[in-house]
């Protein structure tokens, strides 16, 4: 185990180059814009650097909370409280390892107020990692809602033509949420005494009160997921967003719904979760469908990508409210996958964009005969997507199916007909846009990948099929933590059913 206060570092260390950037960089010239992106692409690598050092230092056998750092804050009111367990450790990983990616994705793209851009970046992989690392749930609070801001900022000012309309919108949704669930915070600090989630996960909220809680923070996290009918926010924020906000809006900000769920909602309001579980299922099932029958009808690529996200996302909340084993685990293993994949499928829309300022579907066509490298690339990802054998995609949904089968064998037939849809969104997308005749006069001088796309690609490659084929480094993680969630939660229904039998 580490002796120094490693989460904090990589917490705090995108703050300090933040810092170094908004008083040390100064200037318009192109020289000050080049150094503002060396320094944000630097700091973000550290950052990742510093950050594996959390997996190879993590023991894989402890389900509890490791690299716990903590101290008093406000008076004791409530304490500056990390810590990660197997279930958020991946995140923070998952959300290091991006932001190097989306600073090289905005390399040439972003020209104008460069400064501000990368400042946004890098609070806001602040606030992301605090998301995951907070054992203090009104840390917690203040780390979720403090991410509206700069990724608020990042669609408003960098994003398309119609950015205010879909920044708002996103804060908007975003934020009716979480008021629900601040509410639910203080209820829940009244009735435990206590502001720390390691407290509150072995205190037992009373039944009649776990229902309007779990409500309460359902509110919130299914706005994040989103969950069908609350996910009206996601493809306008997407369309508008620039392609790192993309980037980071359907890797990180939509998991810290999922994250949420099993952090706060399963442990937490236990009777109250197997009892809305249905409830979840149904929700699942119609977003699943219904997404997919939306995103066949698309005609914007990011429009019918940000629609198979709210699909891929239904299959996670559909596995955690299993409460089986290979359900939590196909969920977490769904949402890292989906992280590393719809991410790829952002920056390969934003390849083409940044040549040709287009993202209608129609605008393209035999791409593949000017850009080889490119069709190759987006052909792993949209094969991952689909769910394939041997990708990242496969593991994922196959796990949430066969835990929600042990459960409900009707949600899980329903659910499988979402991969068929899949198949048939994503393929045709891929063939629009890849295959047939280069015809359009436009795309006739259009060039392939250089080195710097390359670069941002051949990592996401290499995770995809190394997951598909060893999903092991995740699942071995996971494993004690979710046992212990699931374990835990059937000793709270026995507890409640042995308790109802008494009162008979």
């Amino acid at each position: 185990m580490l002796n120094w206060p490693i989460l904090s570092t990589v917490t705090f260390l995108p703050l300090i180059g933040a810092a170094i950037i908004l008083l040390f960089i100064q200037g318009d010239e192109e020289i000050h814009k080049r150094n503002m992106r060396h320094v944000a692409l630097g700091v973000t690598s550290v950052t990742f650097l510093v950050s594996l050092l959390i997996w190879t230092g993590f023991d894989p056998a402890n389900p509890g909370f490791q690299f716990v750092e903590r101290a008093d804050w406000l008076g004791g009111f409530m304490s500056y409280h990390m810590g990660v367990d197997g279930i958020s450790m991946l995140f923070v990983i998952l959300t290091t390892f991006l932001m190097p990616l989306c600073i090289l994705a905005s390399w040439e793209s972003i020209q104008s107020r460069v400064k501000e851009y990368m400042i946004a970046f890098l609070v806001l992989e602040t606030l992301m990692i605090g998301v995951f690392c907070a054992l203090d749930i009104v840390l917690f609070y203040l780390f979720f809602e403090g991410g509206l801001i700069p990724m608020f900022l990042i669609i408003g000012v960098w994003g398309g033509a119609r950015r205010v309309y879909a920044a708002f919108k996103f804060f908007l949704f975003t934020l009716l949420g979480s008021v629900l669930m601040l509410l639910a915070i203080m209820a829940m600090y009244w009735q435990s005494g206590t502001t720390d989630i390691t407290a509150m996960l072995s205190h037992s909220f009373p039944a009649e009160m776990q229902a309007w809680l779990w409500f309460a923070f359902f509110a919130s996290f299914a706005v994040k997921l989103p969950m069908w009918p609350v996910h009206t926010w996601l493809p306008d924020a997407h369309v508008e967003a620039p392609t790192a906000g993309s980037v980071v809006l359907a890797a990180v900000l939509l998991k810290m719904g999922g994250y949420g769920f099993l952090r706060f909602s399963l442990p937490m309001f236990p009777l109250a979760s197997a009892e809305f579980a249905p409830l979840i299922y149904s929700l699942s099932v119609v977003a699943i469908i219904y997404t997919s029958l939306v995103a066949l009808m698309q005609d914007d690529m990011k429009k019918l990508i940000a629609y198979s996200s709210v699909a891929h996302m239904g299959f996670v909340t559909m596995g955690i409210f299993a409460m089986t084993t290979q359900g939590v685990q196909g969920g977490i293993f769904q949402m890292l996958s989906h992280g590393i994949v719809s991410a790829a499928l952002f920056l390969c829309v934003g390849v083409i964009y940044d040549r040709m300022h287009s993202r209608e579907i129609a605008a393209y066509g035999g791409l593949v005969n000017r850009m080889p490298w490119y069709a190759m690339t987006f052909m792993v990802f949209t094969l991952a997507n689909v769910g394939l054998p041997g990708t990242s995609g496969f593991i994922g949904e196959v796990l949430t199916l066969v835990g929600v089968f042990q459960v409900n064998s009707w949600v899980a037939v329903f659910a499988t007909t979402g991969i068929i849809l899949s198949a048939g969104y994503a393929l045709w997308l891929y063939r629009k846009v890849i295959f047939g005749k280069l015809e359009k006069e436009s795309l006739k001088a259009i060039l392939d990948m250089n080195l710097r796309e390359k670069a941002i690609f051949v990592p996401l490659i290499i995770l995809t099929i190394l997951f598909g084929f060893y999903p092991a480094p995740i699942l071995d993680v996971t494993a004690a933590s979710v046992d212990n969630l699931i374990t835990q939660y059937q000793a709270a229904l026995g507890a409640a059913s042995q308790t109802a039998l008494l009162a008979q």
